[in-house]
């Protein structure tokens, strides 16, 4: 066929296809005034006048050359045509709402939300999260880093990461934690001051988390102080911090010595960022749980996220 005669044959079809039906923005009207039977109720759901919709039906009906409705005093009723129609427009505007949902939800954000403290998010999870972002490059993940407990289904979050007594667990155990004091290798080395022995802290500055009020700055090296034999331990100073991650990295610029947490530190004294001069650690009787709401359980990628950060921990 000659492509001109294919444009126009093309043309033709469009309009008869076009011609077949009627008003496509006039049937959501027609559906309305049907299912109520009544143009003043349709036009209240519709957010227009009762006239306006009373033209959009006589256009419907005009488009057609069949009544649809029979008008009565105060009272409308289908024709057979209206009632066929009906039926028709019901399935038809019932499939495109079930076709936008699936669309909607399949383009719809894949989201992760937790909790943890501040000290977990910037010490532990962060350098590790470019791995769970990698493989799941859909997925945004919002982290809420806070020392408050949040209420999960209140907050709307799907996952908490729980620092708790190890009596108190609840939910998946990450890991427990073990305590011993950190500081830059420069500081433990030092000509004037090396840190050799646990006594010799006494010639360094602490530096500590605030703690709630009544509660000793050293109440974090308690497990290790007691294992030491060094209940009375002083330091030469201190200097205080709101959060523990802002501790360790006064730490690693040689500013003092800290308590280290681990394994929260464990990469930075592997990569020898901090050291911890007087060996091993004592257990804290704490640990890291993870805990899933209710959502974060209908969650797919919630329970992807709450299985990677276990995959972390045992690795």
């Amino acid at each position: 066929m000659h492509p001109g005669n294919v444009k126009a044959f093309q043309e033709q079809t469009a309009a008869i296809a076009r011609a077949e039906l009627p008003p496509l923005d006039l049937l959501r009207s027609f559906e309305a005034a049907a299912r109520h039977l009544s143009f003043t109720l349709a036009a209240q759901e519709m957010f227009l006048t009762q006239s306006a919709v009373s033209r959009q039906i006589q256009q419907v009906e005009a488009s057609l050359g069949v009544p649809l409705f029979e008008r009565r005093h105060r009272a409308l009723e289908l024709t057979e045509a209206g009632r066929l129609m009906q039926r028709a427009v019901t399935d038809c505007l019932e499939r495109l709402r079930d076709a936008t949902a699936r669309v909607r939800a399949s383009s719809a954000l894949r989201q992760v939300s937790m909790t943890c403290t501040p000290g977990f998010a910037s010490l532990w999870l962060i350098p590790r999260l470019v791995r769970f972002t990698a493989a799941h490059p859909a997925v945004d993940v919002r982290i809420s880093a806070t020392v408050e407990l949040l209420d999960l289904e209140r907050s709307q979050v799907d996952l908490a990461v729980r620092f708790c007594p190890i009596a108190d667990g609840g939910g998946a155990p990450l890991f427990e934690e073990s305590l011993l004091p950190v500081c830059a290798p420069a500081l433990a080395a030092s000509r004037d001051n090396p840190l050799q022995k646990p006594a010799d802290l006494a010639r360094h500055t602490l530096l500590a988390v605030d703690m709630p009020q009544g509660m000793a700055l050293t109440v974090d090296w308690e497990p290790w102080t007691q294992v030491m034999g060094l209940s009375g331990l002083r330091m030469k100073n201190t200097v205080r911090f709101t959060q523990y991650a802002d501790a360790i990295a006064a730490a690693m610029e040689g500013q003092g010595v800290a308590i280290g947490r681990l394994p929260l530190l464990a990469e930075l004294l592997r990569s020898g960022r901090l050291v911890a001069p007087f060996g091993g650690g004592a257990a804290s009787q704490r640990g890291y749980y993870v805990r899933l709401s209710e959502r974060g359980a209908a969650n797919a990628d919630a329970q992807d996220f709450a299985r990677w950060l276990r995959a972390e921990a045992a690795a």
